[in-house]
């Protein structure tokens, strides 16, 4: 029986994170007013950030596991952010806040300044209803 090898590691998922945030960042900076499909993006703004936090946490306790105290440290300190950004974005769309949002986009565009988004290859559908979602979380 051969090796059975995961292709989904958590650097691929905090890509794919990373890259659907910053093909958003660009949909909402083109948003002239705070509509449906704008709190959707934000709303799943907020899972990205959620999905990158947990991938770092992943890979923090992997490399403690073996030992690597020291790279985690840094690894964790690079990207402190995205769990500030999720706490901080769930915030605002949950105290419905929108008038904040514009800020909020200034704060989140430095750390997707690197990824290029020449094309759109994420589809809007994939973030529908995602509002609605998030809204009803922890409302049982």
């Amino acid at each position: 029986m051969g090796r059975v090898i995961n292709t989904n590691n958590p650097g691929k998922r905090r890509n794919s994170f990373m890259r659907t945030s910053a093909e958003i960042l660009r949909r909402l900076s083109q948003q002239k007013e705070i509509n449906e499909d704008t709190k959707d993006m934000v709303a799943m703004l907020v899972y990205c950030m959620r999905g990158i936090d947990s991938t770092v946490e992943e890979s923090i306790r992997a490399w403690e596991k073996r030992g690597y105290w020291k790279k985690a440290d840094d690894f964790q300190q690079k990207w402190w952010w995205a769990s500030l950004m999720s706490t901080s974005l769930e915030k605002l769309v949950k105290g419905d806040n929108w008038d904040e949002l514009p800020e909020m986009m200034v704060k989140l565009f430095p750390y997707f300044a690197d990824i290029q988004v020449a094309k759109m290859t994420r589809n809007p559908k994939d973030w529908e209803g995602t509002y609605r979602k998030l809204m009803e979380e922890n409302q049982t």
